[in-house]
């Protein structure tokens, strides 16, 4: 039995890096969004400091590996891939949750995760790295000082990647004050009022330097009814928890109804598990810091502007909760487990076989547009009527995987300039293969 379950292990580890590489190369703009643009935007012009509105993580990670030769598009790429085998081979490497990461790894969403250029990919082998400290602390095998030094540098890592890292600093504080009579309750009380010291110092020192006004332009009170967030997070949570399909259909439909359904039972069975098969005190602390943070989420959204919440979103955070998820349904079911794994990847092939484009293509005839207006090197503008032109900035997407120096502008008389691009302007020089299933 031990020989046939590393042989499934292997099996879908190989499959899932094979997935994960065709999931960005069988997509029409190689799996970036707005949000891509400016990563790539700022890694390349570091060491000068682009905006704000991310932490210099993932950035600086990607501006790493384009010192070995590949572009921001690539390396991000490579940060993708590598976020994936870390996980893997520090599960097996320290024994710690294996079955689970190899599981949780072939999920779609996951797989679409690593596959994607965001942050998200680079923070969940950070999140592995926090719980696994987290554990040693809970069991007694790690102690003062170390045990301090430990967490608060992974709670500090955690928000050098997503500035949503603060639930997670605010939750490791809040679990030691819940826990206050046990041992080790200070050591998570003192590692989070280190991690929400340096949130403080980070805002003042390298925030307010650079942007002095980027708290105020980005907090704004009732930017959504109660009733309209509601919605969006029963929609998030039942694609998140999807174990096969994290996308819904933005125009509706029935097909919408079996998706939210397959992860509302989902979410029900989970919490009937948590409940049935009492959780250890790890698996509380691994739950507390997902439910935390989905929380955190869901009411950051009545004052500041992100996105809906989504799979992408919400993946630190349900990253600890399908870990003890799948512990649970091993112990229950053993290698079956493996089951879940193998269709999800089924559905995430059928999805990218579907949905298929050609980025190689697309890419190299951008490329060619681009090198002919001699506008491949040089600082470019995209011009859209409103932020709501989604089809139109996917050119803009795709020129942002040759060119990062792209930036969106709202200005009509920009578009007058030579190196300011419309969708028009593209097109007419050339065809980008596209999908079907926008």
């Amino acid at each position: 039995m031990r020989i046939k379950e590393k042989y499934i292990q292997i099996s879908l580890v190989i499959i899932t890096l094979v997935m994960t590489i065709l999931r960005f190369l069988m997509n029409e703009k190689g799996r970036v969004n707005p949000d891509s643009i400016r990563y790539m935007r700022f890694a390349h012009g570091l060491p000068e400091i682009d905006n704000t509105t991310t932490p210099l993580g993932y950035p600086a990670a990607i501006k790493f590996f384009t010192f070995f030769g590949p572009d921001e598009f690539w390396s991000s790429k490579i940060i993708g891939i590598l976020a994936f085998l870390f996980i893997i081979y520090f599960a097996w490497k320290k024994n710690f949750y294996l079955r689970e990461c190899i599981v949780l790894s072939a999920l779609f969403s996951f797989l679409s995760i690593y596959s994607y250029t965001m942050s998200e990919a680079l923070i969940l082998p950070f999140v592995l790295l926090f719980l696994y400290t987290a554990q040693l602390i809970i069991s007694g095998k790690l102690e003062k000082g170390k045990a301090i030094f430990y967490l608060s540098l992974s709670l500090i890592a955690l928000y050098n990647i997503r500035y949503s890292a603060l639930f997670i600093i605010g939750a490791t504080g809040l679990y030691g004050l819940l826990i206050w009579k046990r041992k080790y309750a200070s050591t998570f009380i003192i590692s989070g009022g280190i991690g929400f010291v340096f949130v403080v110092l980070y805002k003042f020192l390298f925030i307010d330097y650079f942007n002095e006004n980027y708290v105020q332009t980005f907090l704004e009170m009732g930017l959504h009814s109660t009733s309209e967030l509601l919605i969006e997070l029963f929609q998030g949570l039942c694609t998140t928890f999807n174990p096969f399909v994290h996308i819904a259909n933005p125009t509706g439909g029935i097909i919408n109804y079996g998706i939210y359904g397959i992860g509302l039972l989902n979410i029900c069975l989970m919490v009937f598990l948590f409940l049935r098969r009492k959780l250890s005190h790890t698996e509380f602390f691994f739950v507390f810091i997902g439910v935390t943070g989905i929380i955190c989420s869901y009411f950051i959204q009545y004052f500041y502007s992100v996105n809906e919440m989504d799979y992408r979103l919400l993946a630190p955070f349900s990253f600890p909760i399908w870990l003890v998820y799948f512990r649970k349904l091993f112990q229950l079911f053993d290698i079956k487990v493996y089951v879940i794994g193998v269709l999800s990847l089924m559905s995430g092939a059928l999805f990218t076989w579907l949905s298929k484009g050609n980025y190689l293509e697309n890419r190299k005839k951008m490329t060619e547009f681009l090198q002919s207006e001699n506008l491949d090197k040089v600082p470019l503008k995209f011009y859209l009527e409103s932020e709501g032109d989604l089809e139109k900035i996917q050119i803009a997407e795709l020129i942002s995987t040759i060119n990062p120096q792209i930036k969106v502008t709202f200005t009509p008389k920009d578009s007058l300039q030579k190196t300011t691009l419309t969708r028009y302007k593209v097109l007419q020089k050339i065809k980008i293969d596209k999908n079907k299933y926008q």
